[in-house]
């Protein structure tokens, strides 16, 4: 699928990946981008940049989900590309409190629900449309230092299976972004485990450019580090040899956690 004349709507437009996409959209000709964030000056920014629009969107709730959508009828006459970006984490295991697990999942799932929910009916009268699932490199292996969000981006990997499975053979298009370390704010390189991250690290634009160009093939998975690939295909081939290994990784990090709060520099909270 090409951009190019399309409308499309990106979710955490404002910042970061969703930044980089929207501009990467603009620039390949779509006809028409909404910036969709809860950063509203920014949005507003970046819209008056590209020539779009913008509007305040929590995409934990459905309605202002529902608003952008409605924006680009409204405006447009619908909407060809959708871009469920936006996305939160935070540090811990099993220990982080039920509404802390409660709002990952609206942010980083259930928007993702919401957002199919209400563009389907018209990309399936169509018999055309592209949804894209920003995932994580997490969704695909783990996240050492957050449960709450490897769950979370899992989640929405197999969601973007699952839309592909039953709407391709209608025209509708899925692809699912899955990067590792992207240089944004982000990753906080105070956190031993971003500091790993930020090793291999890429720019926003190359996650925006590995993504126009897996939606002209109309590729599924979008990997923007060839690493996470191989760890991927490895984790199939030898589970537990792989679970062993990420239990070294993460043992490593922890012994590099405890000699930081040792040493008086408590490592930061996201």
């Amino acid at each position: 699928m090409e951009v190019k004349d399309c409308v499309a709507i990106v979710t955490g437009g404002a910042n970061g990946i969703g930044k980089a996409i929207c501009r990467s959209f603009a620039a390949a000709g779509a006809r028409h981008v909404i910036v969709a964030d809860v950063d509203e000056h920014a949005a507003r920014q970046l819209a008056s940049e590209i020539h779009g629009s913008s509007i305040r969107c929590d995409v934990s709730r459905e309605s202002d989900i529902q608003q952008a959508v409605e924006l680009a009828d409204k405006t447009c006459g619908g909407v060809d590309i959708f871009v469920s970006n936006a996305g939160i984490t935070m540090k811990g295991g099993v220990e982080v409190p039920d509404e802390d697990w409660q709002r990952l999942w609206d942010v980083n799932v259930m928007a993702h629900v919401y957002a199919s929910r209400a563009v389907l009916p018209q990309m399936l009268k169509r018999e055309k449309g592209y949804l894209v699932q920003v995932s994580s490199a997490a969704g695909l292996l783990t996240e050492i230092g957050s449960a709450p969000y490897s769950v979370t981006k899992h989640a929405v990997v197999a969601f973007a299976e699952w839309l592909s499975v039953h709407y391709q053979k209608q025209g509708i298009r899925v692809s699912c972004v899955c990067p590792a370390g992207v240089a944004t704010d982000f990753l906080d390189l105070e956190d031993p485990v971003h500091q790993f991250l930020h090793v291999t690290s890429v720019t926003p634009e190359h996650v925006a450019e590995c993504l126009l160009q897996a939606m002209q093939y109309e590729q599924f998975l979008v990997l923007p580090h060839a690493a996470v690939g191989e760890f991927f295909a490895y984790k199939t081939q030898d589970y537990d040899r792989w679970l062993k290994n990420f239990a070294r990784i993460n043992e490593k990090l922890q012994k590099k956690i405890k000699k930081l709060r040792e040493e008086g520099q408590q490592p930061k909270e996201n």
